[in-house]
């Protein structure tokens, strides 16, 4: 994954609309699929006391741009 846009960044944003996370896995980012596994897993809990319905489309479409926008420093 070379450049902001590549192709493997647009793949990666479309996996991340399955489950967040599995994008940034996809890149080889363990630490940051497993941060936003877990905020959605974290989200998805907080439904019960409403504040979830505000956080939950927060971390898809976070997930999804981080994928989008990465940029490989290697």
């Amino acid at each position: 994954m070379a450049e902001q846009g590549s192709g493997g960044n647009v793949i990666a944003a479309i996996c991340n609309i399955f489950f967040p996370g599995l994008g940034q896995l996809v890149q080889g980012r363990i630490m940051a699929a497993i941060g936003f596994f877990l905020a959605w897993v974290i989200s998805g809990a907080l439904i019960y006391v409403a504040i979830g319905f505000i956080l939950l489309p927060i971390v898809y479409i976070w997930a999804i741009i981080d994928a989008a926008r990465f940029r490989s420093y290697r």
